[in-house]
């Protein structure tokens, strides 16, 4: 629990009527008390016991009361205490000049007296306002949200103003009833309300102004500046996790504008891209209540003249500021921004790898210019945008690469095995029948060499009729894919147990992909899984192809050592699928693959 401060408010000055009774009394008193001394010492050094009774009085009550202590000093000292005694006569032997030098030092020690208790007086104030302000720092600058901790703020204050009542609201809130409500703000904005009691004194109300107000209004600002930038990095690592994390650009281009807009307490906020027509493509918008997907849909494109703000990023290559006032003849998109009431202009450009992409556009309301530094907090989130927009440009042209590489190694693997069927595969089979003949017409002796001849040319097609379909499988381009699969199945050295519906036809390259991955990986559990059965089951819905193929071998399979898989991943991957590998030692390995449709 903190100490309990003494009020700051309650400095009162002493009643100047109390003040100069008490200064009388002390004058009387002191005079009382010197006339025993007056036989011992001399009557010229009787008069600093009077100071002592001025010091006294101006420090306790203040100037004035000091100064009538001087004078009523003075006087009791020149009647009772000079000779002749009991008499007001300044003929005396210097009676005169010693009268006026007590009177001017007197009045001087109370001049003195006074400065020094209000100099303390100030001190103490400042120390106390040190320590409120510390205590409500140590609330205001450590608190996770500042509207949680306003109460405990505003209690701390009127504990330490000495106050019944006391509210600090996070808004602008008029006076009214029982309380009056004085204004904290940053700068030219008000950011809160404090409210105290509408009956304090006219120099209470002042030292509080001049005492609480400012530091207050000082911390409130530092708050609230800590509360944005805390809340600002929060927004930015939450699109940075979905830049880092792959996310389909749309999803991080939505965030991106989101937060932003947010973040910036703008009106309205978009995404655009330049286009080589000189046109802006709008990709992601945000606004504070909605609204707008009527009047600039996702998709729709409007010309860079029409947007003043974006025409000076796409020349300049640097941030920009407009207002929607400033070009009467702007395209539609500014005249309709003016009906909505919206102000200045914002753009910030978008660069991917030091080259202009786009550019971040974002709108204030007329009556709240943008900030000073809204373009360097905007380049935050729009640096973010272009490595979001690279990595996705890599990822594009990476599997761009590997969906041209693996096109290129299935037409190589068709053309092979055309030219197997048409040249090499006839050939050989004209050769079986020559030498069919032959033999029908060959010695009885030669008959028997000639026809092992042939069993051994016939052998030699039929392994090349089977590594031709190894190559391309014909029965895929022929029958589709489940009849694929079922050779697959049937010709599969381990027991196959195939589960599949009645599945309608897919596009080739899923097809296809599909074909070589169950081949794969029949022909790796053949070499590898010691298994005794291998379990497929393909199913399809309106989002996505599922298969799932699941051994019950030794398992331990880890596509980091440079096994079969890998190549498997390569493909599901080339046609925008996942695909999950589950091999625990002991216990078979698992292959589950989704593929979009």
């Amino acid at each position: 629990m903190h100490a309990r401060l003494p009020s700051l408010l309650l400095r009162q000055t002493p009643s100047l009527t109390v003040g100069v009774l008490a200064g009388a009394a002390c004058a009387a008193v002191v005079t009382l008390l010197l006339f025993p001394f007056r036989q011992f010492v001399p009557p010229h050094s009787l008069g600093v016991v009077y100071l002592l009774g001025v010091l006294l009085i101006s420090t306790a009550f203040g100037l004035w009361p000091g100064l009538a202590t001087a004078v009523a000093s003075a006087v009791a000292y020149e009647y009772f205490h000079l000779p002749p005694f009991y008499g007001w006569t300044l003929t005396g032997d210097g009676e005169l000049v010693t009268t006026l030098v007590f009177l001017a030092t007197a009045l001087l020690a109370g001049f003195v007296a006074d400065l020094a208790r209000s100099r303390a007086m100030e001190a103490e104030e400042q120390r106390r306002t040190a320590d409120l302000a510390a205590d409500l720092a140590h609330l205001l600058l450590r608190s996770q949200d500042l509207r949680t901790t306003l109460p405990a703020a505003a209690q701390r204050l009127a504990q330490a103003l000495e106050l019944r009542h006391v509210a600090i609201e996070p808004e602008v809130v008029a006076a009214g009833g029982p309380y009056a409500a004085l204004p904290l703000r940053d700068g030219a904005a008000q950011v809160a309300t404090l409210l105290i009691p509408a009956d304090l004194p006219e120099s209470t109300l002042l030292r509080l102004r001049r005492q609480v107000v400012p530091s207050l209004q000082a911390l409130l600002a530092a708050a609230c500046d800590r509360e944005a930038v805390a809340e600002e990095q929060a927004a930015l690592r939450r699109v940075a996790t979905l830049v880092a994390g792959g996310a389909d650009p749309a999803e991080v281009f939505n965030a991106v504008t989101r937060e932003m807009g947010r973040i910036m307490g703008t009106r309205y906020a978009d995404m655009n891209r330049f286009e080589p027509d000189g046109t802006l493509t709008v990709l992601s918008h945000w606004d504070d209540h909605g609204g707008w997907d009527q009047f600039v849909p996702l998709g729709s494109r409007r010309a860079i003249h029409d947007m003043p703000v974006a025409k000076l990023v796409w020349q300049t290559g640097k941030p920009a500021r407009r207002s929607t006032d400033d070009d009467d003849a702007a395209g539609e998109f500014l005249r309709r921004a003016r009906e909505w009431a919206l102000g200045s202009v914002v753009g910030s450009p978008i660069m991917v790898e030091n080259r202009l992409w786009g550019v971040m556009i974002a709108f204030s309301r007329a009556e709240d210019p943008q900030p000073e530094a809204i373009e360097e907090r905007m380049m935050k989130f729009t640096e973010l945008l272009g490595t979001a927009i690279a990595n996705a440009q890599s990822r594009a042209e990476l599997t761009a690469s590997r969906a041209r590489i693996i096109a290129a190694a299935d037409e190589s693997r068709r053309r092979i095995e055309r030219d197997l069927h048409d040249g090499a595969q006839q050939r050989l089979v004209t050769l079986g029948l020559e030498l069919r003949a032959a033999e029908a017409m060959a010695p009885p002796h030669l008959k028997s060499h000639l026809s092992h001849v042939v069993e051994g040319l016939a052998c030699a097609v039929e392994d090349l009729q089977e590594l031709s379909r190894g190559l391309h499988p014909g029965m895929l381009s022929k029958g589709g894919l489940c009849p694929a699969l079922k050779t697959l199945a049937h010709r599969s050295s381990v027991p196959v147990k195939l589960k599949m519906s009645d599945i309608a036809s897919q596009p080739e390259r899923v097809e296809t992909a599909v074909y070589y991955i169950v081949s794969e990986a029949l022909t790796n559990v053949a070499k590898h899984a010691q298994a005794s059965v291998v379990d497929i089951d393909l199913t399809v819905d309106d989002t996505a192809l599922r298969l799932c193929i699941r051994d019950d071998g030794i398992g331990g399979a880890d596509p980091c050592n440079g096994s079969g898989l890998i190549g498997l991943k390569d493909r599901v991957a080339v046609i925008g699928g996942d695909m999950e590998i589950t091999s625990l030692t002991g216990n078979g390995t698992t292959l589950l693959i989704t593929i979009p449709c």
